[in-house]
């Protein structure tokens, strides 16, 4: 009988266990950075209880849990689609959702808050959610007579106001907001950056605790300004000023500060001081709403890809973030899972799975797989 040794098969082993851990670390590394190929879920976020349903779909993001929360606009909802809220009823469906709600990774509802069970006064028009590194939830009101941005507990309760209710002062007003659209906060320094907006056409950056004032600037770092613009032709030079609305705002891990200047069809890139730093057009052609509605990083450390929301052409436009070339697109227009219908918001978990919202006559959230 051959003898068997213990000791050049303990040496054996020890290697095929070394290789299996490599090859396990090496796939991990691989599997979630910065994906360009995804697939819809389409039973994806599971139906909602009560009766609810939801309006447009004007913000999503992903807390520190890997859990999706979104703003949607129950006044965006027809009589017909919310028949049950009439007075008297029209059908026995349905009821509009509360404002905010979250969903874990199998789209099960978990909490809501918001809207009209709000103890203060909710914005007309909800715009934009973004969570901070304390997992707090902001929002901006872009309605009217909103003009505000909120600061929330993941409970609901209010923290912080920034801005007052119908009360604007133009693009250089510094205690004042004009139909902000987006929000994002810089932890190391404790700032919150806000896109400034459909009346204004500026970036300005408060505390991200008191709501105090620390500065603004316009398109190219300029100081703002709200004279009238002749209409954007691909043909014409780049604007000088930002477009309203400036749509959407992200903070990139090496510091830099990326706009959605919306109508002018480009992102913009500056320093956290205001210092401009590069700019790309995003399907230039593209007229009426433009083609940059929302920006969101991917999840790798380098996060070497941009994903860009593009309501106008509906689809996601997939960016080479060092160089801002186009390196691929998610989506087209229609109504079917994985189309899009109005499209107006993009988050990433740390997964690399992706999210995104749609207005108008879409009024949903749906999620993709990354291949």
């Amino acid at each position: 009988m051959m003898k068997i040794n213990k000791h050049f098969v303990n040496r054996i082993f020890g290697a095929l266990l070394c290789l299996f851990i490599f090859t396990c670390a090496s796939v991990d590394s691989i599997a979630v950075p910065a994906p360009t190929k995804f697939d819809v879920v389409p039973d994806w976020p599971k139906q909602l209880p009560n009766n609810w349903i939801m309006g447009q779909v004007a913000g999503v993001d992903v807390d520190s849990k890997d859990n999706i929360w979104i703003v949607q606009r129950p006044n965006s909802l027809t009589p017909q689609e919310a028949g049950l809220a009439q007075d008297p009823p029209l059908d026995d469906c349905c009821l509009p959702a509360p404002s905010v709600l979250a969903f874990d990774q199998q789209g099960n509802l978990l909490t809501w808050f918001g809207g009209k069970n709000f103890s203060g006064q909710w914005p007309q028009t909800e715009h934009g959610l973004f969570i901070d590194h304390e997992d707090n939830i902001w929002i901006a009101g872009a309605g009217n007579t909103d003009d505000v941005v909120l600061k929330l507990s993941n409970k609901g309760e209010l923290l912080l106001q920034v801005g007052e209710y119908g009360v604007y002062g133009g693009s250089n007003d510094i205690q004042h907001l004009g139909k902000p659209t987006d929000i994002a906060v810089d932890a190391e320094n404790n700032e919150a950056y806000i896109s400034d907006g459909y009346r204004n056409r500026r970036i300005i950056v408060v505390d991200a605790t008191t709501g105090e004032y620390k500065r603004h600037w316009g398109a190219y770092g300029s100081v703002p300004h709200d004279r009238p613009l002749p209409d954007y032709s691909s043909l014409a030079p780049p604007d000088s000023s930002f477009r309203s609305p400036v749509h959407a705002i992200r903070l990139s891990n090496d510091g830099h500060v990326y706009i959605a200047d919306r109508v002018n069809n480009r992102i913009q890139v500056f320093q956290k001081d205001g210092t401009f730093i590069k700019e790309a057009f995003i399907a230039p052609k593209t007229l009426d709403m433009g083609s940059v509605w929302d920006i969101e990083l991917s999840r790798d450390p380098q996060q070497s890809m941009l994903y860009v929301a593009d309501g106008m052409n509906n689809r996601v436009w997939i960016l080479n973030r060092h160089n801002l070339d186009v390196s691929d697109s998610l989506g087209r227009p229609g109504r079917y899972a994985g189309q899009f219908g109005w499209i107006h918001n993009v988050a990433m978990d740390s997964k690399g799975n992706l999210y995104t919202t749609e207005v108008e006559t879409g009024k949903r959230v749906q999620k993709f797989r990354p291949q």
